[in-house]
């Protein structure tokens, strides 16, 4: 008798143990399972966040952007400036002698072989003696200032040393100076004794050679070039009043351009 209430209470207490490890078990799966959802929803998210940019994101790269509000015409701008000297030609060999010149320019890459630049020059050059002689002058000058309108044609865009083509054209004005100076012994001047000024077109056309200092492949264009021009103005003839002839010159230009 004591036996089997021994055996029944042995009994009991075994189904009990697995009835308690069998609820701790279904409780612990029951706590793990929010803490488990949670998680791989963080990895879902974090999974999407490495996959696709997020608004936050997508807000960042507006405020980069937003620093270029024109990316296209930022990336395709050009602009030179250069210095040199020019020598006459044609018409004006005999009336102009050499001088100096300063250009700058501003315009557009419209293609990696073309691009569009309006330029702005100034010429300075001297009156020989024989010419200021004939106009009873001791000093003489020619000014020239343009703004002329010229596209740029690269022959090899692919390589960072290049030769390219050049010209157009625009308004060209033109002034001429003659100072007597009739003092000798203190040298001073006593004003202009001839001017002649003149508004009219012109043309110029060359070739250059350029050096791109990053390569082909860098989106920094800044470059060197060296360059000749033949530049024709259609000045008044020697016949009119305020003539002397039509001008040509050889600009030589060295300079930066980008």
């Amino acid at each position: 008798m004591t036996f089997r209430l021994c055996f029944a209470s042995w009994q009991l207490n075994l189904v009990c143990i697995v009835l308690l490890f069998a609820a701790g078990g279904a409780w612990a799966q029951s706590m793990s399972s929010p803490s488990d959802s949670s998680s791989s929803a963080a990895r879902g998210l974090e999974a999407q966040s490495v996959g696709s940019p997020s608004t936050g994101s997508e807000s960042g790269v507006g405020a980069t952007s937003a620093k270029s509000r024109w990316p296209w015409l930022n990336s395709r701008l050009a602009g030179e400036f250069g210095v040199g000297f020019n020598g006459p030609i044609g018409n004006d060999l005999p009336d102009i002698t050499w001088g100096y010149n300063l250009s700058a320019g501003a315009g557009l890459h419209l293609t990696k072989r073309l691009s569009l630049l309006g330029e702005f020059q100034f010429i300075g050059d001297k009156i020989p003696g024989r010419l200021m002689t004939i106009k009873g002058a001791t000093l003489a000058n020619t000014r020239i200032v343009s703004i002329t309108l010229n596209p740029v044609v690269d022959l090899f865009p692919r390589r960072a040393t290049s030769i390219y083509l050049t010209g157009g054209g625009g308004f060209y004005h033109k002034v001429t100076n003659f100072t007597s100076n009739n003092d000798a012994d203190t040298g001073a001047s006593s004003g202009l004794a001839n001017t002649f000024s003149s508004n009219q077109g012109g043309a110029n056309l060359g070739f250059g050679l350029e050096h791109r200092f990053f390569g082909v492949k860098s989106a920094d264009r800044s470059a060197i070039f060296a360059e000749t021009r033949y530049l024709f103005v259609n000045t008044p003839p020697t016949s009119a009043a305020n003539g002397l002839g039509t001008t040509g010159l050889i600009p030589v230009t060295v300079g930066l351009r980008w």
